[in-house]
């Protein structure tokens, strides 16, 4: 959270200054991640009314990793000229770091922002739409897979390496309580050990899943939420992607009707890619070791701050359950 208030006349302010001869209206906070604060407002010029999004850096705090809004606009500014839907970026604004905080300002898109099994039945969009949105979400992932980094400015971003995505969960899941590390020893000395060669470093958006699209009738149309952007192995965005969709029954998550499967999607995403995907299990167990480490640190966090949390299970978690299912320990 923030540790200083953001005065939201004086961004609105500072907008109009970086948009000249533009009257920009009121800023309506929208709900986003923590990392970023994200308002709509209305801006006007010679009469004709436009509809922008502004994301700034939460005020008192240095705008580094996933809150340099600057380096998501970046991003989002090379991916504009490639296949990949995003948001056009209209301006920007260093700021004067942490009290003043950088922003920019890009379109709105319109569309629906869901993630169709985390709903309850009745509020997920028809299955031939969840079906032809999951597609058409793994052929934009491809397309992303498929930028080459050097071309768009991105080559000299540092790559993450795959011994150095299983030493930061493993890491993790150390600093935490012995509960909470509990039954991810395993899988953590199994990925470490049986980590395949990695492929060439691509543009990876983090959290890649339908829930961080927007989507019209049966398509994609903008790309969103791109605060843990790196560069690295594709594979590790693919596998995220696929847990989420096609989450398997040892998780006990429930999955929406007209899903696609693992494999209709796997083939959507290796048209556009334009290469074949191999050990994927490792890294659909890497994913789940990720997700089981993350919500540890959660928990971790809550307890210190005096919350009260249930105990913890961990030897059963589902996600080490599954992990350790996919990596052939159960």
């Amino acid at each position: 959270m923030p540790v200083t208030t953001l005065d939201e006349n004086e961004l609105c302010a500072r907008v109009g200054r970086v948009m000249p001869g533009h009257a920009v209206g009121e800023l309506m906070a929208l709900q986003g991640g923590v990392s970023s604060l994200t308002y709509s407002a209305t801006v006007t010029v010679e009469g004709r009314p436009e509809q922008v999004v502004v994301k700034v850096a939460p005020p008192g705090l240095e705008p580094t990793k996933n809150r340099d809004v600057l380096r998501q606009a970046r991003l989002l500014a090379a991916l504009g000229v490639t296949p990949v839907p995003v948001p056009r970026v209209l301006a920007e604004d260093p700021g004067a770091p942490p009290e003043a905080p950088p922003f920019f300002v890009m379109s709105f898109e319109a569309g629906e922002c869901i993630e169709p099994s985390f709903l309850p039945p009745e509020n997920r969009p028809p299955p031939e739409e969840v079906h032809d949105r999951e597609l058409h979400a793994a052929r934009v992932l491809g397309h992303l897979h498929a930028v080459d980094p050097e071309a768009v400015g991105f080559g000299a971003e540092p790559p993450t390496t795959l011994d150095a995505e299983v030493e930061r969960w493993t890491n993790s899941f150390a600093a935490c309580e012995d509960d909470l590390r509990l039954g991810s020893e395993d899988v953590g000395e199994r990925l470490r050990t049986t980590t395949p060669p990695s492929g060439s470093p691509v543009l990876l958006h983090g959290d890649y899943r339908l829930g961080n699209t927007l989507s019209l009738g049966h398509r994609v149309v903008s790309v969103i939420d791109w605060e843990i952007w790196s560069r690295g192995d594709p594979r590790v965005d693919l596998a995220w992607f696929l847990m989420m969709a096609n989450p398997d029954p040892a998780l006990g998550r429930p999955t929406a009707d007209g899903m696609p499967s693992d494999a209709a999607l796997l083939g959507a995403y290796e048209e556009t890619s334009g290469g074949k995907v191999s050990d994927l299990e490792w890294f659909a167990a890497l994913v789940r070791y990720k997700q089981a480490a993350a919500s540890a640190l959660i928990i971790r966090n809550s307890r210190r701050r005096g919350r009260e949390v249930a105990p913890v299970d961990n030897a059963r978690n589902p996600l080490l359950v599954s992990a350790r299912r996919v990596l052939g320990l159960a």
